[in-house]
């Protein structure tokens, strides 16, 4: 038997069919109003003569208005709300136009009503109860039938508005989904305790214990304006349970304006890594960058290719985008020109270590604006090959620099980093040297020259979260250099964003530094990756600790401690006073530095960064010795 209703609705009904049987139901309902208005006893026999008559008239006010409005073109199976007011107001609108013919009736045809009035309401209200509940019955028993109780498993869905219950219905549409819906969660206190959609809506201070209760496998977040911190809290619940984290897509994503279960998928550990939104002064980066000629250098790379992508929203003149690398800038343009950005903007193969190339862009492009994003950025790597990073961050730099203050550059923007703070390697301190070389090339320069400083970027070229996520796919074990470092994260739009917003308000020699929040424990990150994709840490996906690479800290700083800070009108951004230095007294240092490259002599090399940084004081390296 069981199968034999298997095998039923695993085929539609044809529409006729439906049409046909919506129809038999009006004449069941017509004859029921009969009988409830006769209280059960027999028809008059005036009123039995007028039964056929009145039959014809109704069901065929019934039949017609069925036809026009397609009521039976919905699949039962998948009924919706929608699909209950489609059937409230064909019904309603059918029994408005009874009663009219029946006045008609009265005043100008046969001088009497041709079906009582309370036979039409009685009829209209047994309709609808017959109809919409004889719906909800087969999807109810169509669901049972496909996803037997005993098989589903249980879901939270938090947030009970629009959004919440949409997905809702997309788990009760789609059958090959076993999943029953035991609670939705909010913070409005004004749905708490009510139903939606037949299920109880409860606060958050509830969601462990219903966890608990109904042994919840999933928990979807419904809403797409959740600030981070409760997006964190739920976050932190569920992983306290064991239970995995879904998020549905923004209505923009849904495929054509319509929600599939396909498209809910877990969440991202960057979504718990955000914060909310910045705060731009649009109007002064947009003076700032309109009809100006932008240059940005390493724009194949992560913060520069944001930088471009941001820059062309405030409509600059032209961008220059250049870089080294060939394929990732080849792909940058394919970006550009695939989504239509404007203003015009040109690719550039260039090193930013071959000056006479780099005059030649500065001569023929005649930029305003420079943003100079080229670096090399691993510290391991850098650390075995010093003469690279001062041939890269260092020299590269210097041309950059040396041509914004010849070519009467308007501003130049470099972007550094948090390891140049104390710097324990040779990246950081190679920074930090270009950070000495602008900073004091621009007391005598009409350029502005302006430093940005912050830390890791999530999802940045050779970050930790892709490649944790690679080593997850790869079914493990994850590796992590020691089970107490952290880290300060910022997403890349953001850290870009703010990088426009202290290239509007400095003035010449600044360094800004970026408010990065909370450091992250490194270790946890991973955990909380792990379990978001419904893996159980040692049993799944093992954690392997590997040891402090070259050069590697414990923990970053924005700050050195002989530093301090001074607040500016944007509360993420502060102005680190730093030590300064007088450009002839360092020009001829960093000269010879860059000069050292030629004898490929790497503690000579790092000694000389050393004796112009002294708060260098490698880590965890050979050049420890040199301290």
């Amino acid at each position: 038997m069981y199968r034999l209703f298997k095998l039923f609705w695993d085929y539609n009904l044809p529409r006729w069919s439906i049409l046909f049987i919506d129809t038999l139901i009006c004449a069941f309902s017509l004859g029921l109003a009969f009988v409830i208005r006769f209280d059960f006893n027999s028809i008059p026999e005036a009123d039995a003569k007028n039964l056929p008559y009145n039959f014809v008239v109704v069901l065929g006010i019934r039949f017609l208005s069925f036809a026009v409005s397609k009521t039976y073109k919905g699949v039962v199976r998948y009924t919706s709300s929608r699909d209950t007011v489609r059937i409230f107001t064909v019904i309603v609108s059918g029994s408005i136009l009874i009663f009219i013919i029946n006045v008609i009736s009265l005043y100008f045809i046969i001088g009497y009503y041709f079906i009582a009035n309370s036979v039409i309401i009685i009829d209209a209200l047994v309709s609808l109860f017959i109809m919409i509940s004889s719906r909800l019955a087969v999807k109810a028993l169509y669901f049972e039938i496909k996803n037997p109780a005993k098989e589903k498993m249980n879901v939270i869905i938090y947030g009970a508005g629009e959004a919440g219950i949409i997905t809702k219905r997309t788990l009760d549409r789609d059958a090959a989904i076993k999943y029953k819906v035991v609670g939705f969660i909010d913070d409005d206190e004004k749905k708490h305790n009510r139903s939606v959609e037949g299920v109880f809506v409860y606060g958050t201070e509830k969601m462990a214990e219903l966890i608990k209760e109904n042994q919840v496998e999933f928990v979807i977040i419904s809403i797409q304006k959740l600030v981070i911190k409760k997006k964190n809290e739920i976050a932190d619940i569920c992983l306290a349970n064991n239970v995995r984290l879904l998020n549905v897509p923004p209505a923009t994503k849904w495929i054509n304006g319509e929600l599939s279960f396909n498209q809910i998928k877990s969440i991202r550990i960057e979504d718990l890594l955000e914060r909310d939104p910045i705060k731009l002064d649009e109007e002064g980066i947009a003076k700032q960058l309109k009809n100006k000629v932008i240059l940005i250098t390493g724009a194949a790379g992560s913060i520069g290719s944001e930088l471009a992508r941001q820059c062309s929203r405030y409509h600059p003149k032209k961008i220059y985008l250049l870089d080294q690398a060939e394929s990732p800038l080849h792909e940058l343009e394919l970006e550009f020109t695939d989504r239509l950005i404007k203003p015009p903007f040109e690719v550039v193969i260039a090193d930013v270590r071959k000056m006479d190339r780099i005059r030649n862009v500065f001569a023929t492009f005649k930029p305003h604006i420079v943003f100079h994003a080229a670096a090399y950025k691993h510290v391991p790597m850098m650390e075995n090959n010093p003469s690279e990073s001062i041939l890269t961050n260092i020299l590269g730099t210097k041309n950059v620099a040396d041509l914004s203050d010849e070519f009467g550059v308007d501003r130049f923007v470099f972007v550094s980093t948090d390891k140049a703070v104390n710097p324990t390697n040779v990246m950081g301190a190679s920074k930090r040297i270009a950070e000495i070389y602008i900073q004091s090339l621009g007391k005598k320069s009409k350029t502005k020259f302006i430093t940005t400083r912050f830390g890791n970027v999530l999802g940045s070229n050779g970050s930790v979260i892709p490649r944790f996520k690679k080593q997850i796919e790869q079914g493990g074990p994850i590796t992590i250099t020691h089970p107490e470092i952290t880290r300060y994260f910022m997403t890349i739009p953001e850290a870009s964003q703010l990088v426009l917003e202290a290239s509007g308000m400095g003035n010449g020699g600044e360094i800004f530094v970026f408010d990065m929040g909370d450091s992250i424990k490194i270790v946890d990150l991973a955990r909380k990756m792990i379990m978001l994709l419904g893996l159980k840490e040692g049993k799944d996906i093992s954690i392997v600790y590997t040891g402090l690479r070259p050069g590697e800290k414990l923990y970053e700083e924005l700050l050195a401690n002989n530093e301090n800070t001074l607040p500016t009108h944007h509360a993420q951004i502060l102005i680190g006073k730093v030590r300064e230095y007088e450009y002839e007294e360092v020009k001829g240092i960093i000269e010879e530095l860059i000069k050292s490259f030629d004898t490929q002599n790497n503690e000579l090399i790092v000694q000389r960064m050393k004796d112009l940084v002294p708060e260098f004081k490698s880590n965890n390296s050979v050049f420890q010795k040199l301290d």
